[in-house]
């Protein structure tokens, strides 16, 4: 074999290496996941060529009279009639630096805001999720456990 293939083969494998770590990352946070107070689901999944979360489970999803939770705190008043119930809170999560570790924004209904967030996959196979604000100087931390899609 010549340099030049034995080059242009080194090149390709460690494309295809680091195409393959990718993927496994994004593989290992798609799926359902319950959050640290129990009360709803989020399901992660591809969404193009970034990964989304939606809400598909709420422990309580309609109020006392039987109809569904809205977000009504949302600042857009266009979108206050969203159910909460199907709500995407993670619009567009990206590969961050670390391996298993996503980045981008969440929203929160409970407050209408949305937040810079990291999604990490820890090694116990725990789901940490930091929301944060002032460009990510002040963060707090939930995690998240695997589940099904059914309650």
């Amino acid at each position: 074999m010549s340099s030049g293939r034995f080059v242009l083969g080194c090149v390709l494998a460690a494309l295809l290496t680091m195409w393959a770590g990718a993927t496994s990352a994004a593989d290992s946070i798609i799926g359902v996941w319950l959050t640290e107070e129990r009360d709803s689901k989020i399901e992660f999944a591809a969404c193009g060529n970034v990964l989304c979360g939606r809400v598909v489970w709420l422990v309580k999803p309609n109020d006392e009279e039987g109809v569904p939770y809205r977000d009504i705190r949302n600042p857009n008043p266009e979108l206050r009639d969203r159910t909460i119930l199907g709500l995407a809170i993670f619009p567009s999560l990206t590969p961050a630096d670390d391996a298993d570790q996503w980045r981008g924004r969440v929203y929160n209904p409970e407050d209408g805001e949305t937040y810079k967030t990291f999604v990490s996959l820890l090694p116990n196979g725990t789901l940490e999720v930091k929301g944060c604000v002032l460009g990510g100087l002040i963060c707090d931390s939930s995690y998240w456990t695997r589940s099904s899609h059914e309650p």
